[in-house]
Formats: structure tokens, C-alpha cells, sequence
């Protein structure tokens, strides 16, 4: 089993500054390698996201004037959108200890969520020539990755107790025909708060990595 560096925020933080704490750990494995993997928990402030290849049109407001700050990043995929009561896991890996694969890596981000959901008595579903996970029917789980030279950034978006409106605003993933749904609407009282530590064992189950106690990310400044 591998060793993994873990961070977690407490409170909401702006997209730019997860971004940024992202680029320092890849660019820390870019450097070396052979160091240990890391993985980002957190919860962002509203907005929405567009990766590197979206089409604007599944926007439903100008993007000159956006209702929530609007950031195009370095992912795959079309416009999400993140709030608070979201769990957002950005895994930071050498992908060539974990398959090298891109491919192979969406899928198992997907298994996380599916074992994650199970004690919940939730039966989380992949959608063939789709990216994320369902339940019922609507999409609980958004996942994009990046990376260069096989060091990965971005990861997956877990939708607990978030108001669900800002998605009203879009297509979320492009998909116009299947609704976006959250774990609260399946388990009354769940909380993100709730789910922190699960979400974080499951993705070290299937990774087979063990991860460190977790660190606030402001500990990266003297990195």
C-alpha cells in the first residue's frame, strides 16, 4: 500500500486558490516524481466551471455576466457547477503507480463514489458512454480529470447536501436530458460534514493508498 499526503479545508474556498494549491502539488510530483501522492478535500464558494473544451452554449446566462464567479480550467468535460454541501476530492497522483490510464482512472473515481454509497443503501450506477455516477436516474457524482506527464489534477464532485438551483442555470456535463440529484434527497439530515472521512477511506480502499492525518492546506505555504 502507498503512502499519500492528505489535505482538507474546513471552510469554503474560492476555486482560484484550489487551483492553485492543486498546481503546487502536482508541481511537486512533476519535480519528483517518485514522492508520494497527495489528495485535496474540500468544499468550494459558488461557481461555475468549464473545462478546457466546453461549449458555452450549454450556458444559460451570458458569460460576460455569470450569477456565480465562472473559471475555464485545464479538465475535460463541459460546465459543472460547486457550492458548499459538495465534496469536492482532487486527487493528486502519479498515474503510473495507478495504471496510467486516464481512462482506467475515471472509472475507479467512479468506484469510489459506488462504494462509498453502498453502507448508505444507495446503488450508485455507471451510465455507458458517460462520465459520473448516478442514483435513480440523476446524477449524484461529476467527474473531470487533467494531468500532465501522468501527474493528475481535477478529480470528482460529490453532490451531499448542496442547494441544488445554481444547476438550474446550465447543462450540467452537457447532458440535457438526465437531472441532477443530492444524497440528502435519499437520506434525510445527511450532511457533506457527515461524509468527509467515508469519502476519504473509500478513495484510499481504491487506490490502495494509506493516508496520512489530514493537514489544512494553508500548511503548503512552506512548501
Amino acid at each position: 500500500m502507498g503512502d499519500a499526503i492528505c489535505f482538507q479545508a474546513q471552510r469554503p474556498v474560492p476555486f482560484p486558490l484550489a487551483w492553485r494549491w492543486q498546481q503546487q502539488l502536482q508541481g511537486r510530483l512533476l519535480a519528483a516524481p517518485e514522492g508520494p501522492d497527495a489528495v485535496l478535500l474540500l468544499e468550494h464558494e459558488p461557481c461555475y466551471t468549464l473545462g478546457r473544451g466546453a461549449d458555452e452554449g450549454f450556458l444559460g446566462f451570458d458569460p460576460a455576466d455569470p450569477p456565480a464567479p465562472l473559471f475555464r480550467i485545464d479538465r475535460g468535460g463541459e460546465v459543472t457547477f460547486h457550492a458548499p454541501g459538495q465534496l469536492v476530492l482532487y486527487p493528486v497522483l502519479n498515474l503510473q503507480r495507478h495504471g496510467a490510464d486516464l481512462h482506467a482512472y475515471m472509472r475507479q473515481l467512479e468506484g469510489v463514489v459506488i462504494d462509498l454509497l453502498a453502507p448508505l443503501g444507495l446503488q450508485g450506477e455507471r451510465i455507458e458512454g458517460l462520465t459520473g455516477v448516478w442514483v435513480e436516474g440523476r446524477k449524484v457524482a461529476a467527474i473531470g480529470v487533467g494531468g500532465r506527464r501522468w501527474i493528475s489534477q481535477h478529480g470528482l464532485a460529490l453532490n451531499v447536501d448542496l442547494a441544488l438551483e445554481g444547476f438550474s442555470r446550465v447543462v450540467p456535463c452537457g447532458i440535457a436530458d438526465r437531472p441532477v440529484g443530492r444524497l440528502l434527497d435519499w437520506c434525510p439530515g445527511l450532511s457533506s460534514a457527515a461524509l468527509r472521512q467515508p469519502l476519504l477511506e473509500a478513495f484510499g480502499r481504491r487506490f490502495g493508498l494509506q493516508l496520512r492525518p489530514p493537514q489544512p492546506p494553508e500548511a503548503l505555504q512552506g512548501w
